[in-house]
């Protein structure tokens, strides 16, 4: 009986490490894709890969951890590319009740004349609807009942608690907006509809990630114009907005989930200052998955969904400051053995947004 149960130790023992195993991850940064190879074309969404149930089992008390970007570029006009993104982060259970909530959003803009000379300050960072809070001056200039930040926190309490159903029947009514005479509606009555559906797309992007019920959700993203570039008669210019968001929870100061998601919004536009490029809706490099084309293009071993996917899980468990102390070269690219053996990107901008989330 002794032998048996040994047996029958050692083939579970077996089993977790191979029901837990990793895909290597490796960065290739000097990219050499050819013009276009990251270009916002829609493709085919990749779907998230998750664990099997049969070989998993969450903890008790265990929830999912959900992020979800929606960006909007349809708004561009000649002389000016415009960028509208709805950040969402969830925690749902198993029963599909979403117990934390929280939403932000990105308003920004990037001008050029008609000589294809970009005119906006691209060393400014756009700020988010929550970080200008006031500022964005819906209550001043538009006689709003309340500031964005405030609807949209009303609106992630009222997700709180329901499952997506619930939420859509009960938060909007066909036109959009919450419902004549709610609750809702005496404090949020700008248009729901959008963030309705971000909140539906962060629940489905939820997976079990560490995250225990009670738990703080953190939102947070770092955002930055960059890549773009004046028109000329030979070649377009384009306006760009790079965005990284989090999706994070912690109990106490310890990480216990994160995702990690980006965005590469891009307008292009001639020497005219006229829109050459189509206005669809970006994909997220999580998105886009393998059509990044960082394996295609470059020689990578792995994509970039995959090295964030694997960094994000290396952080988990640490605090704030144990992040910022992962060691690196002065690329900022890992050292540290246990993660430069899965990760070569170059994490200084990860760090930067896991530090900014905790802080």
């Amino acid at each position: 009986m002794k032998k048996i149960a040994l047996i029958l130790t050692l083939a579970l023992v077996v089993g977790l490490f191979s029901g837990c195993a990793g895909t290597p991850v490796v960065y290739y940064t000097d990219c050499t894709c050819p013009t276009g190879a990251h270009d916002n074309t829609p493709v085919e969404t990749k779907p998230v890969e998750t664990t099997p149930a049969e070989t998993f089992v969450p903890a008790e008390g265990a929830v999912k951890t959900g992020l979800a970007i929606v960006t909007d570029i349809s708004g561009s006009t000649d002389g000016e590319a415009k960028f509208e993104l709805t950040l969402v982060g969830v925690t749902v259970d198993d029963n599909g009740v979403i117990q934390s909530c929280a939403i932000d959003g990105i308003n920004t803009s990037v001008k050029f004349d008609t000589t294809g000379a970009i005119t906006t300050d691209l060393t400014v960072a756009p700020q988010t609807k929550n970080e200008l809070g006031a500022n964005y001056n819906m209550v001043t200039y538009g006689g709003a009942i309340a500031e964005w930040d405030a609807q949209a926190a009303a609106l992630a309490a009222f997700a709180c608690g329901k499952t997506v159903e619930e939420l859509k029947t009960g938060a909007i009514d066909e036109t959009g907006y919450a419902p004549e005479g709610s609750d809702l509606a005496t404090s949020a009555t700008i248009y729901l509809g959008g963030y309705v559906a971000a909140i539906e797309k962060a629940v489905a992007n939820a997976q079990h990630l560490g995250a225990q019920s009670g738990d703080k959700l953190i939102l947070c993203c770092t955002t930055g114009l960059g890549s773009s570039a004046a028109a000329t008669a030979e070649a377009a210019g384009n306006a760009q907005l790079d965005v990284d968001v989090t999706a994070l929870t912690m109990a106490g100061d310890i990480i216990t989930s994160c995702v990690i998601d980006a965005v590469q919004a891009k307008v292009g536009f001639d020497a005219a200052g006229v829109i050459t490029s189509e206005l669809t809706a970006p994909q997220t490099k999580t998105e886009l998955g393998d059509a990044y084309g960082m394996v295609a293009w470059a020689g990578a071993t792995a994509e970039w969904y995959e090295q964030a996917a694997s960094f994000a899980s290396y952080i988990t468990g640490m605090t704030a400051a144990e992040v910022a102390g992962i060691a690196v070269n002065e690329g900022t690219k890992p050292v540290d053995a246990d993660l430069s053996t899965s990760v070569t990107i170059a994490i200084g901008g990860f760090q930067a947004l896991i530090a900014k989330a905790c802080s």
